[in-house]
């Protein structure tokens, strides 16, 4: 039985033909993985939206702090 070393070519493997895989694919970074990157990217927006709008709100109220007391 001939074995190929090309997943794009398997010979001798049976089974019928497979699907053509990208390079990226084949290492383990296709579609699925975009999306949860996509995801991954949307959360770290969210978080940095939320850290910006409490550091403002605390500036904020520090800054009427300092002249209600002067």
């Amino acid at each position: 039985m001939t074995d190929s070393k090309n997943i794009n070519n398997p010979v001798g493997q049976g089974g019928g033909t497979r699907k053509r895989q990208s390079r990226a694919e084949r290492q383990n970074n296709g579609p699925h993985r975009n999306l949860d990157r996509q995801g991954a990217a949307d959360q770290k927006a969210e978080l940095v939206r939320k850290m910006r709008e409490k550091a403002a709100a605390a500036k904020a109220a520090e800054a009427s702090d300092d002249t209600t007391q002067s």
